[in-house]
């Protein structure tokens, strides 16, 4: 099945572009040139990833990473200006799953849309009781990719789902920030430590009744974080 991909950005160069190159795999490609078209088509559409621009027209892009937060989870990778942290920092703390900076080598660009894709459909399991994790009043469904807690739904992002799993899987295991960089961006994602705290950070205010004192994602200071068993 081809990927269907929405490309966001008000440089028609480098939408054209982009889209010339993954239109090459078979991808399929829609285009969106400012904030409030981008929105609507993710509203209309289903898309297997977005790549969003940061700096659009009438929303930015992180107006509008924040808006397709409230009805859906499909992986969101931010364009960023090169060497601004900021921008990075902020469009995942709006739910993106990564981030691109400019200008890019359009091979990374397939190679991490194609990764990310990848993870995002690996969970395609027959149901089975391991598929469901469960610590006191909170459940994760590897399968359906839901989490529960008292049977509230909690919204999660791709990477927020993905690092609550891992850490589920392996209670009391503790992992550095690097191996959880590693374990769920992939080794070769150019992106540092403080990604992995930003979602963790985001997760906690997810899933605790009091962030400050988890009862589900602890820290090991000076190690990494752990999930208590």
């Amino acid at each position: 099945m081809a990927y269907r991909v929405l490309v966001v950005d008000d440089e028609k160069l480098i939408v054209k572009g982009i889209r010339f190159s993954l239109e090459q795999d078979d991808m399929e490609v829609d285009c969106a040139y400012d904030g409030e078209e981008a929105l609507e088509k993710a509203k209309n559409n289903t898309y297997d990833i977005i790549l969003l621009d940061v700096m659009l027209p009438k929303l930015t892009g992180f107006e509008v990473c924040q808006a397709i937060r409230e009805f859906s989870y499909v992986p969101i990778i931010m364009l960023t200006a090169k060497g601004d942290d900021m921008d990075k920092i902020l469009g995942l703390e709006y739910g993106a799953d990564d981030y691109i900076t400019k200008p890019f080598n359009i091979l990374e660009v397939k190679a991490r849309i194609k990764a990310i894709i990848r993870r995002t459909r690996q969970k395609e399991l027959p149901q089975t009781q391991e598929n469901v994790l469960t610590s006191g009043e909170m459940t994760l469904n590897r399968e359906e990719r839901r989490v529960t807690i008292s049977g509230r739904e909690i919204d999660l992002t791709t990477k927020e789902f993905e690092v609550l799993e891992l850490l589920m899987l392996h209670p009391n295991k503790v992992y550095s920030r690097d191996d959880l960089l590693k374990s769920i961006w992939g080794a070769d994602y150019p992106g540092d430590a403080r990604t992995v705290d930003v979602h963790v950070r985001r997760l906690r205010e997810k899933i605790e009744a009091n962030p400050s004192e988890p009862k589900y994602v602890h820290t090991k200071w000076g190690m990494g974080y752990f999930f208590k068993g």
